[in-house]
C-alpha cells in the first residue's frame, strides 16, 4: 500500500525548460539594445549553456557574455534580472494542484526533495503555490547532503512518518531522482523528458495526474504499467 508520494521540484512540479525560455525572452526584451545579437541566438545559447539545469556553469551569464561578445557589466545585470524575476515564471502544469489536492484528501503523505540553496528553492516553490499541500519540504542546502544520496530521501520519509517500501518518488533526472530513489528503497517514477533516458523497468508518466493511478485513486494504467508496479 502506498502511503506517501515524494516529488522532485525543478522539472517535475513545473516545466523548468519552459520557465527558463520565458525568462531568457524577458531578458532579451529588456536588454536587447545592449546585447548586439538577435533574440533567437541569445535564447538558444542561454538554454544550451543551462543544459536543463544539470550542466549549468557557474557565472552562466558571464560565460554567455564571453561567447556572444557583450560586457561583464551587462552580464552582472542579466544575472541580477534572472535572480529577481525567474521565480515568477515557475508555473505548475494544469493538473498539478488538483493532483496534489486529491492525494491529500485521500490521506497520502506528500513531500518535496530538492537540490539547491534554501532561499532560492523556497522562492520558486512559493511562487508555484504548491507548498500548502506538502507535509515536508527537504532542501539539500539545509540538510548538508543532496540527491542522489539515500540519506536525504530517508530524512523526508522520517518526517512524513512512512517507510521507503510504502512510498514512491516522482522525478525527472535519471541519476539524482530515479537512481537516488531506487537506492533509497522507494519506488521511482520517471516524469518523462525527451533528452534523458532511464532503465526500461522504471515506471514512467507523462502527466502528474497519472500518479493517482499508482496509489489506486483512479483507473487508467495500461497492462504493461500495472506489471511494472
Amino acid at each position: 500500500m502506498i502511503r506517501a508520494v515524494l516529488f522532485d521540484f525543478d522539472g517535475t512540479l513545473y516545466d523548468r525548460d519552459l520557465a527558463l525560455r520565458r525568462m531568457a525572452e524577458e531578458q532579451f526584451a529588456t536588454f536587447k539594445s545592449e546585447l548586439g545579437v538577435n533574440g533567437p541566438a541569445f535564447v538558444s545559447r542561454l538554454l544550451a549553456l543551462d543544459d536543463h539545469g544539470h550542466g549549468r556553469p557557474k557565472h552562466m551569464h558571464h560565460k554567455l557574455a564571453e561567447e556572444l561578445g557583450f560586457s561583464p557589466d551587462l552580464a552582472d545585470r542579466l544575472e541580477a534580472c534572472f535572480r529577481s524575476n525567474y521565480p515568477a515564471h515557475c508555473h505548475p502544469p494544469d493538473d498539478c494542484l488538483s493532483t496534489l489536492g486529491k492525494l491529500r484528501e485521500e490521506g497520502i503523505k506528500l513531500g518535496i526533495i530538492t537540490n539547491g540553496p534554501v532561499t532560492w528553492q523556497m522562492r520558486k516553490i512559493e511562487k508555484t503555490g504548491v507548498s500548502p499541500f506538502f507535509d515536508t519540504i527537504v532542501v539539500s542546502e539545509a540538510e548538508g547532503i543532496q540527491k542522489p544520496d539515500p540519506r536525504i530521501f530517508a530524512r523526508a520519509l522520517e518526517r512524513c512518518g512512512v517507510e521507503a517500501g510504502e512510498s514512491i518518488f516522482v522525478g525527472d533526472h535519471p541519476e539524482a531522482d530515479i537512481l537516488g530513489a531506487r537506492n533509497a528503497g522507494l519506488l521511482p517514477v520517471w516524469k518523462r523528458k525527451p533528452y534523458w533516458e532511464v532503465p526500461n523497468d522504471i515506471l514512467r508518466i507523462n502527466q502528474l495526474s497519472e500518479v493517482l493511478s499508482l496509489v489506486g485513486l483512479k483507473s487508467g494504467l495500461s497492462g504493461s504499467e500495472k506489471k511494472k508496479v
